[in-house]
């Protein structure tokens, strides 16, 4: 299929009718440089038009005499897309086995779970998105029972703009060694206690927003089903006791510098968990500094 169109077709109102008429003009040709910025920057309306071009609907713009018998229209539109689903699962499983091991022996993939995958998938022509989706199958196949399919329709609602969203609280995010529970530490605070009570320094807060990720982000994350909404607690740690993460393949351990000291953070649900696997490290240096100075009245933060 083109992107392009022959034809500019303007829907224009007449004053005298109270019919559409559509009135074709011809285009002058143009280099494929200018072609390109050209349908980047088309208007709404040869938008609509190239589009429904595309999936075979634009029979409602040409006069009824010109018009395919409306049983052709729905077999080639049906056609159009059963090519399109073949195209995308194509590019996908070929993206797919470059992330595959050839000599790597695994328990056998699951097929109900791949024919689920394949219907789940088969609609995706984006490129970035499709490489993630590469990701998943090869990941499934690499280790079965690492995406649920509870995950996979999940990541099916999300567009790219909320998939570029995860990325950027992964680069904030700390696990544990095997990567099963991931948090976004957003504070901390001593256990209040008399000698301590009137103390200001006794809780501190990250301001995520100054390192990227903004309460609406958080809460957009929720709707997703990828972050929790509320803050969760880490056990409180006695002075000196030290507890330690995995931050995007680095190592940092936070050491209690007083007795009775808490870690608050965002978890990322299962679903997210899971996901989180599709990204890459992506240490966010600015975060890591804020988490050294603003916690630094009740931990230390070693790299």
């Amino acid at each position: 299929m083109t992107n392009s169109i022959d034809k500019n077709k303007i829907i224009e109102h007449s004053t005298q009718e109270s019919k559409q008429v559509i009135v074709e003009q011809e285009q002058s040709k143009c280099s494929n440089k200018n072609s390109t910025s050209s349908a980047a920057n088309a208007s709404t309306q040869k938008q609509l038009l190239v589009l429904a071009k595309n999936f075979s609907l634009d029979a409602g713009f040409l006069p009824e005499d010109k018009q395919a018998p409306i049983e052709d229209r729905s077999y080639r539109r049906n056609k159009i897309s059963e090519l399109r689903k073949q195209q995308n699962m194509e590019a996908i499983v070929l993206r797919a086995i470059q992330y595959c091991s050839d000599d790597t022996i695994t328990d056998r993939a699951d097929q109900d779970w791949f024919s689920s995958f394949v219907t789940l998938a088969e609609g995706i022509s984006n490129k970035t998105m499709q490489d993630l989706w590469a990701k998943i199958l090869a990941g499934e196949i690499s280790q079965p029972g690492t995406y649920s399919l509870k995950t996979i329709q999940a990541f099916r609602t999300m567009s790219i703009t909320e998939a570029k969203l995860l990325a950027k609280a992964c680069s904030l995010a700390m696990s544990d060694a095997r990567k099963r529970n991931i948090r976004v530490i957003s504070g901390a605070y001593q256990i209040p206690k008399f000698f301590n009570f009137f103390n200001k320094e006794r809780q501190q807060r990250i301001d995520l927003n100054k390192v990227g990720l903004s309460y609406a982000d958080i809460l957009a994350l929720a709707d997703n089903h990828l972050l929790f909404e509320q803050e969760t607690e880490s056990h409180s740690l006695d002075k000196g006791e030290k507890i330690q993460f995995n931050y995007n393949g680095k190592q940092v351990v936070f050491v209690a510098n007083k007795p009775d000291c808490v870690l608050t953070f965002y978890k990322f649900t299962p679903i997210g968990t899971e996901l989180a696997h599709l990204v890459n490290d992506n240490l966010n240096s600015n975060y890591l500094k804020a988490l050294q100075v603003e916690l630094s009245e009740n931990f230390t933060v070693e790299e």
